[in-house]
């Protein structure tokens, strides 16, 4: 990480007319302007709003996919400490399956919105930060769903589940061609059931660094395994299982505010320390995208 600059940032409105909404993103960019704490609801970051971007070739971007009903910012800091290391990170909020808006969660509908929000913010980025970026270096960031997101816009074939059905049946969704700008792929706590079918990750090519807990009860380890098995190459994945991990392990610690046994995102499996792994895990990904972006 280079500690000589400090985290740019810019809000942006990413139009989807096909959704019919302005998705919410931020981007969090490495600058030379002095920060200053700035609150988006409970959290806060040190960020230079508005600042130039730092001078030097067009950076790497970086997209960032959040959890079910989640909200881009419980991975603030790694988004930070990407944009400090030299990267553009795009933080985009999935409505109709986020903190604000879950209307359209466990639906045919999310499944297919997803991957469009992140092309979209790929566009997005580009028109508005210009030759400051560089997109056709384009590495992804997917927590729980936010790993299928990832893995469907690298060509993987869903299918729904029969519970986001209209009569019950599962079906393929219609097949969208890989992101050729994406190069590389970051799963944490992957939740990739929509995979199972023969042949839904024979077109992701793309490398992989997958991160599981060992302790994780809502995406266990069968969901790695459906990746594992399915891509062509289990070379390309580098699955590292994190001891003592949960589901939320992954995430930004909350405000102390936040943490209580009520709000599960908060917690981790007795023993774990989230503020201590959270170094090791900026670390990895920041080193696995040095690589493949």
């Amino acid at each position: 990480m280079n500690t000589a600059y400090t985290v740019g940032y810019r809000a942006l409105q990413v139009d989807d007319p096909e959704q019919g909404v302005r998705l919410p993103a931020a981007v969090l960019y490495p600058a030379h302007a002095p920060a200053r704490t700035e609150r988006f609801g409970p959290y806060a970051l040190e960020l230079a709003s508005g600042a130039d971007v730092a001078a030097g070739p067009p950076k790497p971007l970086v997209v960032l996919s959040h959890g079910n009903n989640g909200s881009p910012w419980t991975h603030r800091a790694l988004a930070a400490h990407l944009a400090q290391a030299g990267f553009v990170v795009a933080l985009v909020e999935h409505l109709g399956n986020s903190r604000s808006d879950g209307s359209l969660t466990g639906t045919v509908a999310n499944l297919q919105n997803r991957p469009r929000h992140v092309r979209l913010t790929i566009d997005a980025v580009e028109r508005a930060m210009g030759s400051a970026v560089d997109v056709t270096r384009t590495g992804i960031v997917g927590h729980s769903i936010g790993a299928y997101t990832a893995l469907a816009v690298a060509g993987g074939k869903a299918s729904c589940a029969p519970n986001e059905s209209p009569d019950g049946v599962p079906f393929a969704l219609p097949v969208v061609k890989a992101d050729s700008r994406v190069r590389s792929l970051v799963l944490l706590a992957p939740a990739a059931g929509w995979f199972w079918a023969d042949g839904s990750l024979s077109d992701v090519h793309l490398p992989i660094l997958l991160e599981s807990g060992e302790l994780d009860e809502l995406a266990p380890d069968m969901h790695a395994q459906v990746i594992l098995r399915g891509v062509p190459n289990r070379a390309q994945v580098d699955h590292r299982i994190v001891a003592g991990a949960g589901h939320f392990s992954f995430q930004t610690p909350f405000p102390p505010a936040m943490v209580r046994p009520d709000f599960p995102p908060s917690q981790d499996p007795p023993g774990f320390d989230r503020a201590a792994f959270q170094s090791i895990l900026h670390r990895d990904i920041e080193a696995f995208f040095r690589t493949t972006l």
